[in-house]
Parts: structure tokens; sequence; C-alpha cells
């Protein structure tokens, strides 16, 4: 079985077209999710890894994860996808 292809910049699953974000022309954007890449932009532009990071943590705890466990995994993927292997 094939694994979803995730969001560059948050690791969120890309399952289907409405998790997409979209480009400046309105076509879909296959990497990055709609949360984090829309009309071309980023939606947190200059936000960075370590703020990205706390943002997971925030909403892993929303979603009833151990925030310990939130944060080793956002400090173990975000650095490895490309929107900040460059940062």
């Amino acid at each position: 079985m094939n694994q979803p292809a995730i969001c560059q910049s948050c690791s969120m699953p890309l399952r289907s077209e409405v998790d997409y974000g979209t480009n400046a022309d309105g076509s879909k954007n296959k990497e990055y999710c709609h949360f984090c890449f829309k009309d071309g932009r980023f939606t947190d532009e200059g936000i960075t890894i370590e703020q990205k990071i706390e943002k997971m943590v925030e909403i892993a705890k929303q979603m009833n994860i151990p925030e310990d466990k939130a944060r080793e995994l956002a400090r173990n993927t975000l650095p490895k996808l490309k929107r900040w292997q460059a940062k």
C-alpha cells in the first residue's frame, strides 16, 4: 500500500485534492497543504521552524496527542521537509 504524499511544510498527509494548497493561478500545489499554502503563498509567511514546531505541538495537543510525543515528532520531521531544508 502506498503512503500518501505529505505537506512539505507541516507533514500533513495529502490524501485527496481538497488537502492540497493552491498556486497563485488557482491550480493545486502538490507539495503543500491548504493550511500552509494558499494563492501561491505560505499562510504563515516569515514563521521560523521553531515557531512552526510550537504551532504543530499546539495543534497536536488539541488532537489529544501528548505534548512530549508531539514535540519529538515535530522536531524529527519538520527539519527534513522541503520548506525547512534551505533554512
